[in-house]
């Protein structure tokens, strides 16, 4: 009975080893699948070095592409299987991944500025108060401005043009300027005794 030539050990040795890399990322085994999987690789290389010199280079080229390409596709497939997802966890989706920043709705909102922007101030733009910069010049209190721009967690406004003041909703308007029964006040008309 003749044993297997060389170059069939070192085919089998290959395939071994890349089993036990596919093997190591499925399996916890605290590297002893790993260290087998590197003397399969070893030894299927040098039994193509028995075989002949091409062989040999053939078998170490083909260690260096398929092993890294076998253990990339392998973690590619991991969170999809039952033990992935029980150790990662399900994996969000694309919208629960996406930062929400209601912010970056407030660009081209008009709103007041609360407190003189020299160049930073506060700003009421739809009722939230937001500490917000000035893109240019300094900006008085209660004059109306125009959201621009959100970088970060900056805020960035500008003057409201007179024609663009108009469009400022009354809401936003200085509250101390308006008459009360705008406000929703009525009159006090009982006396204290």
């Amino acid at each position: 009975m003749t044993g297997l030539d060389p170059l069939t050990w070192a085919v089998v040795l290959m395939l071994l080893g890349c089993a036990l890399v596919v093997l190591e990322v499925f399996i916890p085994s605290g590297g002893i699948l790993g260290i087998l999987s590197g003397f399969a690789v070893i030894g299927s290389i040098v039994f193509a070095f028995q075989s002949d010199t091409t062989s040999g280079l053939l078998f170490i080229i083909c260690a260096l592409l398929a092993v890294p390409a076998i253990l990339a596709l392998a973690f590619k497939v991991w969170p999809h299987t039952p033990m992935g997802k029980a150790f990662l966890g399900e994996l969000p989706s694309e919208e629960e991944v996406k930062s929400i920043d209601q912010r970056r709705e407030l660009v081209g909102r008009f709103g007041v500025a609360k407190s003189l922007m020299l160049p930073s101030g506060v700003v009421l733009v739809d009722g939230q108060r937001l500490d917000a910069i000035s893109q240019g010049d300094a900006i008085e209190a209660g004059e109306p401005v125009v959201v621009v721009e959100v970088r970060g967690n900056r805020v960035l406004v500008r003057r409201a043009d007179p024609d663009e003041a108009s469009q400022t909703p009354v809401d936003q308007q200085d509250v101390m300027s308006r008459p009360l029964d705008e406000l929703g006040l009525e009159e006090f008309d009982d006396r204290l005794e």
